[in-house]
């Protein structure tokens, strides 16, 4: 999930990541009152039942991100607006954007009561890595020397030699090319730090995870799986997050409507995603206590190229066919009441160096005349059979738009296509990992540190992270990490634009809008602030 300010010093930068999730049961009740933090009851919010075990190197969707951005501490933090802050970094230094000394506070532990220190970095780092332990966050780590000896398949190394330990609180990393945003990446949750302890049993730590952040889990069984989660303040945490409330509570809603009618009764306390149902009335329902501003968030949908008649030549065509027969403009006032903006990149306008002039982006613009040739087209070259279907998480608020884009294609292409609706996110991701899904399928981006390259290179890059298409393209790989290797942030933004131009005509994906954070609190609590990632900071609300 990514936003605004560029590099500030040499810092990093910290937010819940990745792969864009809805929000899914309704629960009255709140978490035990915690240990430590503010007067009063826990504040409870809308959540969705994370789709792995909660390891920070395992997790890159949203309902699990955001209850490990609580529960871990990392470098850096960034603020609401995105400002990057230290929070275990002393200082992170380099004198060629290549080489790095990183430096943490001494004396802090884990909830456990067990040290921080660099190795906890180091290890964690190298678990995450390592090809065997099959982590969804490793590729965050191929910027490092050695990374490739740890991928190798069978790995030729355990660990990656640009990491070295050099005393309890200072390590340094070694990249394989000067990275001008690296500092920029070290906050995301891929980069904290674990407990010796995790390394005993991975999967029952990821069950009952130790961390290092504001909060902790509740108590031994605080995670009840598809119900909610609890947690309660951390004591032994002593960063610039501290828990100004007595816990929280993660509800995890099968639904979005009824997320939004616990909030208007105060049932819930903050809401980060209003249903579609709502959107024409939540800012006169909640009044001042509604929020509606721009995010970093992107919407697409992907087509795998390995669906029959949508590889080669007829497949491309197709491809742009889809893309000019939606009227983004329509859904987005019709269905969504403005607070969704159509799209003109594969980025988000609140980050430096984007543009609306990508060369190559008039694909997204409304056509049905061009649609339908360039259909008739792919058609001479091989006919289409069956039925184009956009699968979808139900738990989210993805209906609405799923019906209108498929109702779109029927009217104007003349083919089969309809929803595919997955009762909850995690359903939806298992298929999307396994490559089991044989349609097309919402996808999505919310930034995990302020950069055009955290938008590009995990969707799209030939072995990303969220790279659920399989797209790959040399020349798009070049244009990334030529733009990755410059400390000119201009210039960086100028050779990942470039790249753009490769997706315009490619279309691994087919970019829709640009989300805001539609959201909003109910008058039980107060301090509420929804950050640049449109997640609310959670630590500094507070509740009597």
């Amino acid at each position: 999930m990514t936003r605004r300010d560029g590099l500030k010093g040499l810092v990093g930068a910290a937010a819940v990541g990745s792969l864009l999730a809805a929000c899914g049961g309704s629960d009255d009740e709140g978490a035990q009152d915690g240990e430590g933090g503010g007067a009063g009851a826990a504040v409870v919010a809308n959540g969705t039942e994370p789709e792995n075990p909660l390891l920070p190197s395992d997790t890159n969707e949203v309902g699990g991100g955001r209850i490990i951005q609580n529960i871990f501490a990392g470098l850096c933090y960034y603020e609401a607006d995105g400002s990057v802050q230290n929070d275990l970094a002393e200082s992170i230094e380099t004198s060629d954007a290549q080489n790095y000394t990183i430096r943490i506070r001494a004396g802090q532990t884990f909830s456990d009561g067990t040290p921080v220190t660099a190795q906890s970095f180091v290890d964690a780092w190298n678990y995450a890595a390592l090809l065997t332990n099959d982590q969804l966050q490793a590729y965050f780590f191929e910027p490092i020397v050695g990374y490739a000896d740890v991928q190798a398949d069978p790995p030729t190394a355990q660990t990656m030699s640009g990491l070295v330990v050099v005393d309890e609180t200072t390590f340094t990393v070694a990249l394989t090319q000067p990275e001008g945003d690296f500092p920029l990446r070290l906050g995301y949750s891929a980069y904290y730090p674990l407990p010796a302890s995790a390394f005993d049993d991975m999967t029952a730590f990821g069950e009952n995870p130790v961390g290092n952040g504001p909060y902790k889990l509740a108590e031994q069984g605080a995670w009840q799986h598809n119900v909610r989660i609890d947690l309660v303040p951390n004591d032994s945490y002593d960063g610039p997050r501290a828990a100004q409330n007595s816990g929280l509570a993660f509800v995890f809603y099968e639904s979005q409507d009824a997320a939004y009618a616990d909030l208007t009764s105060g049932n819930l306390d903050v809401l980060d995603q209003i249903p579609d149902s709502a959107l024409t009335v939540f800012e006169s329902d909640l009044g001042d206590r509604a929020v509606n501003m721009p995010a970093a968030i992107f919407q697409a949908f992907t087509v795998p190229q390995y669906m029959p008649g949508m590889s080669g030549e007829a497949g491309l065509l197709r491809r742009r066919a889809i893309s000019l027969a939606i009227d983004r403009a329509t859904i987005c006032e019709q269905i969504f009441s403005g607070t969704r903006t159509p799209a003109s990149d594969y980025t988000s306008p609140v980050l430096d160096g984007f543009s609306d002039s990508v060369e190559g982006n008039e694909v997204l613009q409304y056509d049905a005349d061009q649609a339908k040739q360039l259909w008739a087209q792919a058609e001479a070259i091989e006919p289409f059979t069956g039925s184009l279907d956009i699968a979808y998480n139900a738990d989210g608020p993805h209906q609405g738009w799923v019906d209108a884009v498929t109702a779109g294609l029927r009217q104007t292409l003349g083919i089969q296509s309809e929803g595919k609706p997955y009762a909850t996110f995690a359903q939806l991701r298992s298929e999307i990992n396994d490559r089991a899904i044989q349609t097309a399928f919402r996808s999505g981006w919310q930034g995990d540190y302020p950069s055009l390259y955290n938008f590009l290179a995990p969707n799209f890059a030939t072995g990303g992270s969220s790279n659920d298409g399989d797209y790959t393209n040399p020349e798009f790989d070049a244009l990334l990490q030529q733009g990755a290797s410059t400390t000119d942030a201009a210039q960086a933004a100028t050779l990942w634009n470039q790249g753009q131009t490769i997706l315009f005509r490619d279309l691994p994906a087919i970019a829709l809008w640009y989300q805001n954070v539609s959201g909003g609190s109910a008058d039980t609590v107060e301090n509420v602030r929804f950050g640049w990632d449109s997640q609310p900071l959670y630590y500094e609300i507070t509740k009597s």
